[in-house]
């Protein structure tokens, strides 16, 4: 696992950035962080009870705080504060952005919702 060595927030663009100490760079909107947030309200309490988040297309991120050595606590604009999200798991989120994105879009068209 890779730690963070810059954690910035980029408000004009809405985006986290981090880079990392292997050299590597991920840098993640706001909303497909507040989708994809690890907290049991997202994700449920096991596998298969994932929940669609919709309306985010414009959430911002008002807070960040660390969590030991291991992780940070967002805080979105729409109150949302529970996830926590370790290196590892938003090193994940950036592979893995393409593939995440289009699922989540797709999942939004195919239930009838929007990101707004």
């Amino acid at each position: 696992m890779s730690v963070p060595t810059q954690i910035k927030l980029r408000r004009a663009e809405n985006v986290l950035e981090l880079s990392f100490e292997d050299g590597g760079t991920v840098r993640l909107p706001a909303e497909y962080l507040r989708v994809e947030s690890p907290s049991a309200e997202v994700q449920g309490h096991g596998p298969g009870q994932a929940k669609l988040v919709t309306g985010k297309q414009h959430v911002g991120i008002t807070g960040i705080e660390p969590m030991g050595n291991y992780a940070l606590r967002l805080i979105f604009t729409d109150g949302h504060d529970t996830g926590i999200f370790s290196w590892e798991y938003l090193q994940q989120l950036g592979r893995e952005y393409a593939i995440r994105w289009r699922r989540y879009l797709h999942r939004l068209e195919t239930a009838g919702f929007s990101r707004e």
